[in-house]
């Protein structure tokens, strides 16, 4: 399994080592060992999936402390566009936007630290996405940053007027006037 580094410090993009032959393919998706081999020793609590169709932007999500979570994020079918922005106060990416596309195809995942926004859009007809947890879900604790906000100008590959975004994630606050709990 490959590490990759993003320009926002933390965030990581790992991709398994595929094997293929007649039958299909086998990979690891997680291995303890080589994830603390890279330094990373993620105490892992919850899994989530969730089901989407083409245009369903979810997010951009977050917990905060002491609820947080890391994230370790893959897609089981179709493809998103998964998006994260540094909310880490003092961080020198404070405010920018990672975005990279996970697929059943490229297998790739996303390692989105405590201190980021995430979020997703769908971009196939029909998509399923796992991702581990190391905080259990905490509903007081869940916020979010507006995933239109014209100053991080995301552009989601949604054909306009095709979006779903839930009403819960269309009223969330801008970053601009988000008072973050996260420090880098």
């Amino acid at each position: 399994m490959s590490f990759t580094t993003t320009q926002l410090p933390g965030l990581l993009i790992f991709e398994p080592q595929v094997h293929r032959d007649g039958r299909g393919y086998f990979f690891e998706s997680y291995n303890q060992n080589t994830f603390k081999e890279q330094g990373f020793d993620f105490h892992w609590v919850q899994d989530n999936q969730s089901s989407s169709s083409y245009g369903v932007i979810r997010g951009l999500h977050f917990q905060t402390p002491p609820h947080a979570q890391t994230k370790l994020i893959q897609v089981v079918r179709g493809s998103i566009l998964d998006v994260v922005v540094d909310i880490r106060k003092g961080s020198p990416t404070y405010g920018q936007v990672f975005a990279l596309e996970l697929s059943s195809e490229n297998k790739k995942q996303l390692l989105v630290p405590r201190g980021f926004a995430h979020g997703f859009s769908v971009l196939s007809e029909q998509t399923v996405v796992l991702y581990k947890c190391d905080a259990l879900y905490n509903k007081p604790s869940e916020q979010g940053i507006l995933f239109s906000d014209p100053g991080l100008d995301i552009d989601w590959k949604i054909q306009p007027g095709k979006e779903i975004v839930s009403d819960k994630d269309q009223t969330l606050p801008m970053l601009s006037d988000f008072d973050s709990p996260f420090y880098f």
